[in-house]
């Protein structure tokens, strides 16, 4: 049976490019040659990626992943100390009972549990609603600051891990730092803003410094790197919930992963380069335009957001509103909607690999990011997620249009 992959939004096929041969395999923070070496391959993978993203190195912090990233800064409110100008806690609390850390309602599980384990821990925590289509909107963010208009930190993703939804961030941006509130007497910044950019680097144009945001989440194995690394890019230090030796500006303790520091390197310099990029991209959105015009010949599927009908995400005046890479949609059988996983699994029997949601959160069984876009529970629990990558092919489009008007008709 020849084996379609559709999950690339959980992983990446592995990508020979990506992968360096060898590495030094010293500690980087031993004094000696083996470790001198080691450090210098660090060193130079942190370049290389500051590069591929338009930052300054000293700026980026390898990690194990998105998830480790995500914590890392969420966390850090638990040390952040009182700024110039900044109300007490007994001041602050008299001013404003609002949340300290605003987050989206559609976050992916490393930002939204986390925040949970924070509540628990007595941080006041709140989500921002999103639109029928699943993104962050003024209008929202506006709602969610006016009973909130002191936060300490506001986490909004940039592209969606589950419906492919585009947030516009630099406007958000540009929204939450216009307000008077966002300013001390002294005119120093208030809310930090953090962006978990995992499903959007290596796969839309993204410019952490350019958005005016504070600090950002990738993932190696996103973009056909290896499991276990990762970047967190920060603005400004922060102070760590988590201490240990001292390694990466004291920041993220344990000793370095040099060799998946190199293959991330790699992975940026592969799929961010702009030309590139825009080249895979296009790509995509034809694939995607063309799967998309195929399940609505069915008559039987149901695309969420309905926007997306008739298009890929394409531009379309404020930018990208969708990422061609991700497709959520569900399907009607003969006697109503089918379950995402029977859909799931009678296409995993053909030999086409799909999945239900976030792979994080895949033993759940709910389908917030749906729920919070307003869709009705059983076509959110009908959902199925369809992502592609640089490898498919046009014909594995046509082979999954197929497949999923068969299951249509058995199921």
């Amino acid at each position: 049976m020849t084996r379609r992959y559709f999950d690339w939004a959980a992983t990446a096929v592995p990508d020979a490019l990506t992968h360096p041969g060898s590495a030094p395999f010293g500690n980087p923070s031993s004094p000696h040659g083996e470790g001198r070496a080691a450090r210098a391959a660090l060193e130079e993978a942190r370049a290389r990626c500051a590069a591929a993203l338009r930052v300054k190195p000293e700026e980026l912090v390898f990690t194990s992943g998105g998830t480790e990233s995500n914590a890392a800064v969420l966390f850090s409110l638990l040390r952040r100390p009182r700024r110039p100008g900044e109300p007490d806690t007994a001041a602050r609390d008299a001013e404003t009972k609002g949340a300290e850390l605003l987050y989206s309602a559609v976050e992916h599980p490393s930002v939204k549990e986390n925040c949970t384990v924070l509540a628990e821990l007595g941080l006041r925590c709140a989500a921002i609603l999103v639109d029928g289509e699943g993104r962050v909107s003024e209008e929202t963010l506006a709602g969610a600051l006016k009973k909130h208009p002191r936060p300490k930190m506001a986490v909004i993703m940039a592209v969606n891990n589950e419906t492919g939804a585009v947030n516009d961030l630099p406007g958000l941006v540009s929204f939450i730092r216009g307000r008077p509130a966002e300013k001390t007497a002294q005119g120093v910044l208030r809310t930090h803003i953090h962006c978990d950019l995992v499903q959007a680097a290596g796969k839309i144009p993204v410019n952490p410094e350019s958005w005016g945001i504070d600090s950002a989440s990738i993932s190696a194995h996103k973009i056909g790197g290896p499991r276990g690394a990762g970047l967190l890019w920060l603005r400004k230090p922060l102070l760590p919930l988590v201490r240990g030796g001292g390694q990466e500006g004291g920041i993220r303790p344990g000793t370095e992963n040099t060799a998946g520091a190199l293959a991330l390197a790699r992975a940026l310099e592969t799929r961010a380069d702009p030309a590139a990029l825009e080249t895979a991209r296009e790509g995509a959105a034809r694939r995607m335009e063309a799967l998309i015009g195929g399940l609505e010949k069915t008559g039987r599927c149901i695309l969420i957001p309905a926007c997306r009908a008739g298009g890929s995400g394409t531009p379309s005046g404020g930018g990208l509103r969708f990422s061609p890479w991700i497709l959520q949609a569900a399907f009607r059988g003969r006697h109503g909607i089918i379950p995402g996983e029977v859909m799931a699994r009678f296409l995993d029997e053909r030999g086409f690999a799909v999945s239900t949601g976030s792979a994080c959160s895949s033993a759940e069984k709910k389908r917030p990011v749906l729920e919070a876009m307003g869709i009705d529970r059983e076509t959110a629990f009908g959902g199925i997620r369809v992502s592609q990558g640089w490898s498919t092919a046009m014909e594995d489009i046509e082979a999954l249009t197929e497949a999923l008007a068969a299951a249509c008709g058995e199921l």
